[in-house]
């Protein structure tokens, strides 16, 4: 798995672990030939690790997500982008709550 290719934007402070806003943003030409297939999202520290997950097609245009989730104390989250030729690209952030969010 390479590094790049993904913009993962993430508050590297999140004072409520409950809602961590997190947006992903993948560069490609989302062509027939050369597009997104799927993004997915994981919370290293989380009880269930796989936190959300994208799928495109070319007609998406873009391959852009934006959600919230749920941390349950400071962890790793990691984003996996699969591509149309079989290709993965990774991105990684930590985000620290605080304890008057979900966790420590």
């Amino acid at each position: 798995i390479d590094a790049g290719k993904i913009k993962l934007d993430l508050p590297q402070i999140a004072e409520n672990g409950l809602v961590v806003p997190v947006a992903v943003d993948v560069e490609s030409p989302m062509s027939d030939a050369d597009y997104v297939k799927a993004v997915h999202i994981f919370a290293e520290a989380n009880p269930q690790v796989q936190t959300a997950s994208f799928y495109f097609t070319p007609a998406c245009g873009k391959a852009a997500a934006a959600t919230r989730m749920r941390l349950a104390q400071t962890q790793n989250v990691i984003c996996v982008a699969e591509m149309s030729n079989g290709a993965l690209y990774t991105a990684k952030a930590e985000v620290k709550v605080t304890i008057g969010g979900c966790g420590g």
